[in-house]
């Protein structure tokens, strides 16, 4: 169920931004930038910088994810951004930003202090998103702009007020697809059975992976 999605962590992401709770520092100096696939590897709790070209703009997912946010990648992974306040960022903006590793529903998530802690410099490289297996979006590729290419085994179904959700298979695994209202996709005229190329972002939700896709052109059907 979507009814308490990251509802938990929406309210972690105010409590510290007030704080009334002190992180713990993953350096006694100054900020060192992180390969984002290294952050990962830390525990939560633990305050990183990293750098990275967004994968999503500000606010493409507030509908289930009840903040403002956008996710990162650079060479190495990708990670989401939690912010409570809309900072306007595009695709392609490079981003630096320290903040706090967090897991909201079993997504690892970074949650800047201040808005302040965010910090774009300049227009950062494509991201191509990664081809992989419906059944391959996995803890591996979480944080990550990613590619499918499946079969609809469910059609699509309201999940009001987050949004929609469906599901493809490409014979390795049934994949939710989760589109938020933000996104503005129409999914009229999907169907069981009909093949589709899904790109998002790759995503968690408590004991299930999924994609978020951002755009209408991040869903096409494909026709043979």
């Amino acid at each position: 169920m979507h009814a308490w999605r990251r509802w938990a962590s929406a309210l972690l992401l105010v409590l510290f931004s007030i704080g009334l709770a002190a992180p713990a520092r993953a350096s006694a100096g100054g900020p060192h930038v992180l390969p984002i696939a290294q952050a990962r590897t830390l525990p939560p709790g633990t305050v990183v910088t990293v750098d990275g070209s967004a994968t999503t703009p500000s606010g493409a997912f507030e509908s289930s994810f009840f903040d403002k946010g956008f996710a990162v990648q650079d060479r190495s992974a990708g990670i989401y951004v939690s912010v409570a306040v809309d900072l306007s960022i595009a695709v392609r903006s490079q981003v630096r930003v320290t903040g706090t590793l967090r897991d909201s529903s079993g997504l690892l998530i970074l949650v800047p202090d201040d808005p302040a802690a965010v910090f774009v410099h300049g227009k950062g490289p494509k991201v191509r998103p990664t081809p992989l297996a419906t059944g391959a979006v996995n803890e591996a590729s979480e944080g990550k702009l990613v590619r499918v290419v499946g079969r609809i085994t469910q059609a699509p179904a309201s999940d009001p007020p987050f949004g929609f959700k469906f599901f493809v298979d490409d014979g390795s695994g049934e994949l939710t697809i989760f589109v938020n209202t933000q996104t503005g996709i129409d999914l009229t005229g999907l169907a069981v059975g009909q093949t589709v190329s899904v790109t998002g972002f790759s995503s968690q939700f408590e004991t299930h992976y999924e994609i978020d896709p951002r755009f209408p052109a991040d869903i096409a059907v494909r026709h043979r």
